[in-house]
C-alpha cells in the first residue's frame, strides 16, 4: 500500500495557456536580446567625436588631465586650471581656477 496521492488530471485549458505564455516570453526574450545587441554595434561602431591635431595651451602650462563632451572639451593644467574649449572652433571658452 502506497501513501502517496493519485495525480490530479490537468485542465487541458490552462494547459494550452501556459504554452502560449511560454512561447511569447520566448519570443519577447529573443526580441530583446537581439534590440541590446543591435543597440551596442550601432553605438560601438560609430565614429568618435573630432578633436583638433593640436592643442596650444597658454603660457607654456603643461596639460595634465583631459575630458570632452559633445560641445566643448577641457584640459586641466598643471598650474591648477582648467581650459576649456570649444570643439567645433578650437578656441578657448573658459578659463577656471582652482583653488
Amino acid at each position: 500500500m502506497s501513501d502517496s496521492p493519485e495525480p490530479q488530471p490537468i485542465d487541458e485549458g490552462l494547459l494550452r495557456f501556459l504554452k502560449l505564455l511560454v512561447t511569447v516570453l520566448t519570443g519577447v526574450m529573443i526580441v530583446g536580446v537581439v534590440v541590446v545587441i543591435f543597440l551596442l554595434v550601432t553605438r560601438f561602431t560609430s565614429e568618435p567625436p573630432a578633436l583638433p591635431e593640436k592643442i596650444t595651451l597658454p603660457n607654456g602650462a603643461t596639460a595634465t588631465a583631459f575630458t570632452q563632451a559633445d560641445q566643448w572639451f577641457a584640459v586641466v593644467t598643471d598650474d591648477d586650471r582648467i581650459l576649456v574649449y570649444d570643439r567645433v572652433t578650437g578656441q578657448l571658452k573658459q578659463e577656471i581656477a582652482i583653488e
